[in-house]
């Protein structure tokens, strides 16, 4: 059956077909987004438990709605979601079991350059850490390729480097919009090279293609990561939650502090959506909650003004959803904006 024929034999206000994300009809080849499942949350500090998210949002998709109020017929460009590789989710297992007893002996006091065994450890999910950002940039760079629109679920914060990586064989210049309750700036954070809590780092060091990085939402962070802001030049510019609640007390709109965001973004933007940056009674179960953030929909309204302004929007991750059913309930509605968002030109 052609796509055509699909679309004309699809109800969209039928009952959801569970086993194909948001019950949609389309294959990969008559799709627009291709969704990158990475089941991995090795070096998660707090909460654990998101590498199985690609799996809960699959889940959970079937019980979303697919009209969407700015883009009703969006679902029509079709979605496709990747089977999840349950060897990426192995590796993740063990060497999260690795990473645990690592992170336990420092936060006890240890010095890992006095164990040798945990310091070979290190090396050995640093290792791990890597290879998953090779495997993830050859899946991106095939998709790319082929001119799909990719989205990373996640697992982590660690899992889109190898993704930015691949953008940036295309893209010559480009953005990130990142919203996100933490800077995600630390250097090898408890001795893991990748660290969910360095993503940014990493990305802003080893892409050079990476123009601007436009942080919202931000409420937990160290000095470190707050010098590495002030002394990037421009580079790095932050919206803390705290900044954007105070201008909000005083009389200041939402929208026009979504203009003064955006106003610093290149042509091209990818958006990088920790679900930590909403307001943690929608992602309870999150690695990392962090008290504040946003609602959904001012969330949704800041991409909104991102493709408003005539910027393009080139790929997208969601990374740190939580495993309970709330958690991936609203997992699965913030993946099917981002979806509609970047599919519309």
């Amino acid at each position: 059956m052609s796509k055509e024929e699909k679309l004309s034999n699809y109800d969209p206000s039928g009952v959801g077909a569970s086993g194909s994300i948001y019950g949609l009809p389309f294959n990969f080849e008559e799709s627009r987004i291709i969704l990158l499942p990475v089941p991995w949350d090795v070096t998660v500090s707090y909460g654990e438990g998101t590498h199985e998210a690609p799996e809960r949002i699959l889940d959970a998709s079937s019980q979303v709605d697919l009209y969407d109020f700015d883009n009703p017929d969006a679902w029509e460009n079709g979605i496709y979601m990747l089977d999840i590789s349950e060897e990426i989710k192995g590796i993740s297992h063990l060497n999260r079991a690795k990473a645990t007893e690592i992170i336990k002996y420092q936060e006890k006091g240890g010095n890992l350059e006095e164990n040798h065994a945990l310091k070979q450890q290190l090396a050995e999910v640093n290792e791990a850490s890597s290879n998953l950002n090779k495997w993830v940039f050859d899946q991106a760079n095939t998709l790319l390729n082929r001119g799909k629109i990719v989205g990373l679920v996640g697992g982590d914060h660690s899992t889109p480097l190898g993704y930015l990586m691949a953008l940036a064989n295309k893209y010559e210049d480009f953005g990130i919009l990142q919203i996100d309750a933490h800077a995600d700036l630390r250097e090898a954070y408890e001795g893991f090279t990748y660290s969910h809590a360095s993503i940014m780092y990493n990305a802003l060091k080893e892409i050079k293609n990476i123009s601007k990085l436009i942080q919202v939402g931000v409420r937990d962070i160290c000095h470190e990561e707050v010098n590495l802001i002030n002394e990037s030049k421009g580079r790095v510019i932050s919206y803390f939650d705290p900044y954007l609640k105070e201008q909000s007390y005083l009389g200041k709109h939402w929208n026009d502090l979504c203009e003064r965001i955006i106003k610093d973004l290149p042509q091209h933007v990818y958006i990088s959506y920790d679900i930590d940056g909403l307001d943690p009674k929608l992602c309870p179960g999150t690695g990392t909650p962090v008290a504040g953030g946003f609602e959904v929909e001012m969330v949704n309204y800041l991409i909104g003004k991102v493709k408003e302004s005539g910027r393009k929007i080139i790929g997208f991750d969601l990374v740190e959803v939580g495993t309970s059913e709330w958690d991936a309930n609203v997992g699965a509605r913030v993946l099917y904006k981002l979806c509609n968002l970047a599919s519309i030109d």
